[in-house]
């Protein structure tokens, strides 16, 4: 009889018996030291626990949390006496935690270890906060240079497994985002699929697509995260989240609306550095720059600036603020929401739940004895009312109005219930402004304005009151489009201003409720160029290009 020696199953009795001698003396040594045993091979590791420590941290320590309930955090270790172990131990005390330690085997160790790979690289922290790890943010932003490094990035995600992909799309989406400089994210239902795509210089461009399966698990992400309710799908909900970024944090505004194939989602982004622009850089022409300085530093009155969404009207109130602040005057805010931080400054957020507003913060900030307002937004005839009301009792108001163009905010106020004699006693200047993207310097080329323009194009630039102006070419800049740009021909975006001060002859067409048009004629002698024309000058200054400003303000 011949005997067949096995060597796979000798191997794996030699290898069972390793373990067992390993398990066996991690059970001793928890033993010797009155320490609990832990063989994480057998248990299910909390995740939650397991990324407090970052991965090379955890192995260098020879560590792996593995339970977190409240501030109970359970820590595997080889030993409980050595300096790394101790040093963790005593950061984990410091920030609050009960750190409960348990002897494992080396192996254990390993099989948690594994589990880095499955986990999400951000945390949720309190209610409404997404904890993103910085340096995995800090390497995404290197990846994605481009439009396309952000399609490949989330494109790799999803080959992920199903059950830990969808944190991480969440993820790698919002920093994606952030690392293109992208204002808001939209995530669209289709027949067929779900579009993602990203508003970048104020322009839409498709990132990617999703399966319904993973739209539906985002969606009940992002829902969790902002606050709505994951039960009610046929009424529109906002709701907000915070990404924190290192010392940074991301306010995130969430909108869900029904539609016939599932629910839309667009997040916008608000980024704390993009908002402290100084007044200087916002691209004001310089003759109306100087005009609105001399209005900032009156001591009371009511300034309005003017646009839809997105167009920079919070920027250029905190430029504002800015500008005014010092030790000798108190400035409150009423935000929806607190969009950057100011130092010397009194902030609010308004907060519906608790019946605070706009009109309610204005009032109840008119007891503290500002000296200067901010109010987000005027929307309805309360606020509208207790603005006109406190610029009149001596007081600096700064708000904004959802109207397209700088005359438009006069019928805009009477149709809130203003008496337009109270109206104009109060508006100091109305400012309007729109978004323009600057064409990129690496592409742009000069190009002879086309033959079914330039007769339209002339005629805007010769009716210009300021004749400081650049002097009049036919050629222009032309976007083309390159890497640096994403192609697109554009890169960073720039304001382009009109304004109308109140003078007698404005005040007079006001109170014979003239129409949007009559009021901006009226204002044409004070000198001040319209949008319009405010692009063209920064056209013929090589900054934006024709087809951007006919975007934004309509042709020539």
């Amino acid at each position: 009889m011949v005997l067949k020696f096995d060597e796979e199953k000798q191997n794996s009795r030699v290898a069972e018996l390793r373990q067992k001698e390993s398990e066996d003396l991690a059970q001793y040594m928890a033993s010797k030291y009155g320490i609990p045993y832990v063989n994480l091979s057998e248990i299910t590791i909390d995740t939650n626990a397991l990324r407090l420590i970052r991965e090379d941290e955890a192995r260098s320590a020879q560590v792996a949390g593995f339970q977190l309930f409240n501030k109970k955090l359970g820590l595997a270790v080889l030993s409980a006496q050595s300096e790394a172990v101790q040093k963790i131990v005593e950061d984990f005390n410091a920030q609050g935690y009960n750190v409960q330690l348990a002897i494992c085997s080396p192996s254990s160790l390993e099989h948690a270890w594994t589990r880095y790979k499955d986990i999400s690289f951000a945390t949720a922290t309190d209610a409404g906060t997404l904890d993103v790890a910085s340096d995995f943010v800090e390497e995404f932003i290197k990846k994605v240079r481009s439009i396309d490094g952000a399609r490949k990035l989330i494109e790799d995600v999803k080959q992920m497994k199903k059950s830990f992909r969808v944190s991480r799309i969440v993820e790698i989406v919002v920093a994606a985002a952030i690392a293109s400089k992208s204002s808001d994210i939209h995530v669209e239902p289709e027949e067929e699929s779900i579009t993602v795509r990203f508003r970048i210089d104020g322009v839409l461009t498709k990132v990617t697509s999703l399966d319904f399966e993973t739209y539906n698990l985002l969606l009940s992400r992002i829902k969790l995260l902002s606050g709505l309710k994951l039960n009610i799908k046929n009424q529109a909900q906002n709701g907000r989240f915070s990404v924190k970024i290192g010392e940074i944090e991301f306010e995130i505004r969430t909108s869900t609306l029904p539609g016939n194939n599932g629910e839309s989602i667009v997040m916008r982004l608000l980024d704390p550095n993009s908002l402290s622009v100084p007044l200087t850089d916002l691209g004001i022409p310089q003759k109306l720059l100087g005009l609105l300085n001399k209005e900032i530093e009156k001591p009371n009155g009511l300034i309005l600036n003017t646009g839809p969404t997105g167009s920079g009207k919070t920027t250029a109130l905190y430029a504002f603020l800015s500008r005014i602040k010092n030790p000798g005057i108190k400035i409150i805010t009423i935000e929806d929401p607190i969009e950057y931080h100011l130092t010397g400054v009194v902030q609010t957020q308004v907060d519906q739940h608790k019946n605070y507003d706009f009109a309610s913060g204005l009032k109840n900030s008119l007891r503290q004895d500002p000296d200067v307002i901010m109010v987000g937004e005027i929307r309805d005839n309360d606020t509208a009312e207790t603005a006109v009301q406190a610029a009149l009792t001596g007081h600096l108001v700064l708000s904004t109005l959802h109207t397209n163009s700088a005359a438009g905010a006069f019928p805009r106020l009477t149709d809130l219930g203003v008496d337009p004699k109270i109206t104009t006693s109060a508006v100091n200047v109305v400012i309007a402004q729109r978004l323009v993207r600057r064409i990129c310097k690496h592409c742009g080329k000069k190009v002879k304005i086309s033959s079914d323009k330039i007769e339209r194009v002339k005629k805007c630039y010769d009716g210009i009151v300021d004749r400081d102006i650049p002097a009049w070419s036919e050629e222009v800049y032309e976007a083309q489009g390159c890497e640096k740009c994403n192609n697109t021909g554009y890169s960073g975006r720039i304001g382009i201003f009109e304004a109308i001060f109140m003078d007698k002859k404005v005040e007079a067409a006001v109170h014979s409720i003239a129409s949007e048009d009559e009021i901006a004629e009226t204002a044409r002698p004070q000198g001040v160029m319209n949008m319009q024309e405010d692009g063209l000058v920064k056209i013929l200054d090589g900054i934006t290009t024709i087809d951007e400003v006919e975007r934004v303000v309509g042709s020539f």
